[in-house]
This record gives structure tokens, sequence and C-alpha cells, in this order.
């Protein structure tokens, strides 16, 4: 008789980076941070949820979100890194992964995430379908050194099944 081998867990490491772009909507992590300047990208720019589809995609070696998502396609302009992010998982579950959990460390002079953690912990539990006690949203700040440049960027790890 043939035993199923247990699922060994998957880590995998997802950045990403956007300039600042006046008269855009801000969106980091699926949550929308009225009265800030948004982020250039074909899509929405969320650099929280693109670090963290970068991730999952990662740890499940199913290449990355330019050659899921490439700017070239016209589909998939503007759309909602929540969108994309869902999309990914969905990827995921197709080739027999799931997310298991999430740590997310934002790079930027602003906003000011720590107000709206909890908001961001909980959007991104829900699109990723666990329990927000696996998920994890930390920011700091470059100080100067030009880390995220005028913009926001993000680290994210992630963890399959």
């Amino acid at each position: 008789m043939c035993v199923p081998e247990a699922r060994v867990p998957r880590t995998g490491l997802g950045f990403d980076v956007h300039r600042f772009a006046t008269g855009r909507e801000l969106w980091l992590g699926g949550v929308r941070f009225e009265g800030e300047d948004g982020l250039m990208g074909h899509s929405d720019g969320d650099t929280v949820c693109h670090a963290v589809a970068d991730a999952l995609l990662g740890a499940s070696a199913l290449g990355d979100v330019g050659e899921h998502f490439p700017d070239s396609d016209t589909t998939t302009e503007g759309i909602s890194g929540s969108a994309l992010l869902g999309r990914v998982v969905e990827l995921l579950g197709g080739a027999g992964f799931t997310p298991s959990s999430c740590d997310v460390t934002v790079v930027a002079d602003r906003p000011a995430i720590a107000p709206r953690r909890h908001e961001i912990r909980s959007r991104l539990a829900e699109i990723l379908a666990i329990p927000i006690d696996r998920i994890s949203v930390k920011a700091t700040r470059p100080e100067g050194l030009g880390l995220a440049g005028d913009g926001i960027g993000c680290l994210a790890v992630a963890v399959v099944a």
C-alpha cells in the first residue's frame, strides 16, 4: 500500500516597490489610505499585495507576478492588488498548494502603517483564506537612506503547504 507523503511546508520571498503618483488612490494590503498619493503601476500599485503574491508564487515555484500578470496585458490594466492576490491564491490551489502564513514589512516614510495594521492583516487573511493570527504586518522607515526612494517598498515572506 502506498502512503501519501506529508506535504512539506515551502517558503517564498517577495519584494515590490512603486513610486508615488499624484492623482491615484493609495492601496496597501487591499486597504485604501485616503488623502495619500497613490503609486504608479500597471495595476493599482499595491506593493503589499504584490509582494505577498510574489512570495506565494515563489514558495510554490510557480514563477512571479510579472510572468502571470505582465504589464503588456491590457486585461489586467488597473487591476486591484486584492484581485491580483486572489488570482494568485487560485493559481496555488490549482497546483495543490494552500497559503499557510505570511509576514510583511512595508518600507516607507509615509503613510503610517501602525494605525491601519489590523485592517491590513484582516484583509490579507480574508484574501488568503487563513486565520489572521498567521499574518504579520510591520513597517520601517528608510531613515533617508533611499531604500524606497520616493515611494513605497514591501518585503514579504510566505509559507505554503
